[in-house]
């Protein structure tokens, strides 16, 4: 391959659309999101709560809007959706260029409903119809926690044609259910005689967090067996759910959705930012390559990536049974993959809850 070819493109040619995990007002006024566009072939944008209580409180850059709404009457929740749609608003516009040159694949960007919603079904079907409409872009993403009382709100939500980053992904099963969600939307979609071509969909498995909570324990098995697990079940994971991804799409029920003119529902690998300092910063990067899939990565990691050899292979396909084997064998030295998914769902949950209530609390002070 020519030397020349910057590392982000070199991922991007193996299949890997790169999303940036990351939104302010700053990053969109000082022109450096359109950089990273242009430069370092980013082609979509994530938020999250955390994500908007760290631009909105972490700046002044908001302080006159904030001023400025409550003089208007606008309470914290109020100047908050104000905010945040706003700013997604302008990024979905940035990236439209990407959005129409891809066919609609990528150039999204995504907002998340309300996280305290996360287990109240008629909730989040009702925000993300609000959020849809009020942000008003084709290239939009509204994401649903993929929580049991989410996986209805997704169905619900496709079938109305809106388009859904599904997040908080932990389990492989989890994630079937996901697909089945997705599928079972456009279904009903078609049944209702309305067209299903413009329905986009990610599934974000969310990567880093797997090996921050099983590695510990891990490490007081102390065992050889257990030890050699350590730093190897994220990627595992993952890989076993794009495995999945992969049967699903060889399967006919796909196959006739597709016919009509779906569009695949893409795993996304999100929570890619290493936790350990020990691990290379682009693990989750470079360990997760492969045609179909998007990574969306914190400004660090991307950085890192731009900096690091170029990945040139596919790094997933060919490991499936490697995978499939390492997810065996933490179940061999006693630890539940299950039980620890589960955990990590209900934590996902309660820190974007958290973000959230502290972003309206430092607003509602603020007003």
């Amino acid at each position: 391959m020519d030397q020349a070819v910057r590392p982000t493109t070199a991922l991007s040619r193996q299949g890997v659309a790169i999303w940036l995990d990351d939104l302010s007002r700053r990053r969109l006024d000082s022109g450096d999101l359109a950089q990273k566009v242009d430069e370092l072939d980013v082609v979509g944008v994530t938020t999250n709560p955390a994500i908007f209580q760290a631009a909105i409180t972490g700046s002044d850059d908001y302080a006159a809007d904030i001023a400025r709404l409550a003089a208007e009457g606008a309470d914290a929740e109020q100047i908050v959706r104000e905010l945040t749609t706003e700013d997604v608003r302008r990024a979905c516009d940035l990236l439209r260029p990407v959005w129409e040159a891809t066919d609609g694949q990528d150039g999204r960007v995504s907002i998340e409903v309300d996280p305290r919603l996360a287990h109240d079904t008629d909730a989040t079907i009702a925000q993300a119809r609000e959020l849809w409409a009020e942000v008003d872009r084709d290239n939009l993403l509204i994401k649903i926690p993929g929580t049991p009382e989410g996986l209805p709100a997704i169905r619900q939500v496709i079938a109305d044609g809106i388009s859904v980053n599904v997040t908080l992904l932990f389990a492989v099963a989890r994630y079937r259910e996901v697909i089945d969600a997705y599928f079972a939307g456009l279904e009903d979609r078609l049944a209702a005689g309305q067209p299903i071509h413009q329905v986009s969909s990610v599934a974000s498995f969310f990567v880093s967090r797997l090996d921050t909570e099983v590695d510990p324990r891990l490490a007081d098995l102390d065992t050889p067996q257990a030890r050699a697990l350590i730093g190897t079940l994220a990627v595992a994971n993952a890989r076993s759910a794009y495995g999945a991804y992969l049967e699903v799409a060889d399967g006919d029920r796909w196959q006739a959705l597709e016919e009509q003119g779906a569009n695949p529902q893409r795993p996304l690998w999100a929570s890619t930012g290493v936790k350990n300092p020990d691990y290379p910063p682009t693990l989750y990067v470079t360990e997760l390559v492969a045609p179909g899939t998007v990574n969306t990565m914190p400004e660090a990691t991307l950085d890192a990536v731009a900096a690091a050899p170029a990945v040139t292979t596919d790094t997933i396909t060919g490991n499936l049974d490697r995978a499939h084997a390492t997810l065996a064998a933490l179940g061999e030295v006693g630890i539940d993959l299950d039980e620890v998914t589960d955990l990590l769902e209900t934590q996902g949950v309660a820190k974007f809850e958290d973000a959230w209530n502290g972003l309206l609390a430092t607003v509602d002070a603020a007003r």
